[in-house]
């Protein structure tokens, strides 16, 4: 193996663990909606080159945390209450069909998945750690449509969630919201074990309603 292969092999890892740092910062609020990303100050925070950080970047980019605008450089994904009305109720209307298919053909190894997903998003939420419980939310929901295997289902999700991700998993809720999503789970994982296609489809459709109004409250404060 060549040098160069070893140092594009580096250079990919750092980017990955790059990526991650910033996510998490996006994630915990350090780092706002529509604000510039001021390269410099985070090549010093994290002790690194322009060119792994703008990878990373890139990377976020396409899972939508990011906007990469000619003239205006990179900045933290935003987006309006009108596009979170309009979408939400399609990410439901997604996701209930990706529950239904789910428990068609769930096995017990993926249901003690989804089981052991759930406890740590318990955990997280009792600790209040938002990043934690954020990205195991979104590990859950992933879940469902991996267990659906719809491939065309599948694409148009992750389509969507590169408009709506900077506030789906992103944005943090309030005590009472974020109880409310975590009741929502208990619900969604209760029809996952009885294997209730007939239920879970309303739940995930509540639960992602839920979601919005609280997203956009948020944006109005």
């Amino acid at each position: 193996m060549t040098a160069s292969v070893h140092s594009t092999i580096h250079r990919r890892i750092l980017a990955d663990e790059l990526a991650d740092r910033v996510r998490d910062l996006i994630i915990a609020g350090d780092l706002k909606p529509d604000a510039k990303i001021a390269e410099a100050e985070l090549c010093a925070h994290f002790g690194v080159s322009r060119t792994p950080l703008r990878e990373a970047i890139k990377m976020l980019a396409a899972e939508g945390l990011i906007t990469l605008t000619p003239h205006r450089g990179a900045r933290i994904a935003s987006i309006t209450a009108d596009e979170i009305a309009e979408l939400f109720p399609i990410m439901g209307a997604l996701e209930a069909m990706a529950g239904e298919l789910a428990i068609t053909r769930m096995t017990e190894h993926d249901l003690a998945k989804l089981e052991t997903l759930h406890a740590t998003m318990l955990v997280a939420r009792k600790s209040n750690d938002w990043i934690s419980y954020s990205k195991t939310n979104r590990a859950i929901h992933e879940s469902i449509f991996r267990i659906a295997a719809n491939t065309s289902l599948t694409q148009i999700y992750d389509q969507l969630m590169i408009r709506i991700h900077a506030v789906r998993f992103v944005a943090q809720q309030p005590p009472a919201a974020w109880d409310q999503a975590v009741t929502d789970h208990e619900a969604i994982m209760q029809a996952l074990r009885t294997r209730n296609a007939s239920a879970i489809g309303p739940i995930l459709r509540t639960h992602l309603a839920n979601k919005a109004k609280s997203v956009i409250a948020a944006l109005k404060t």
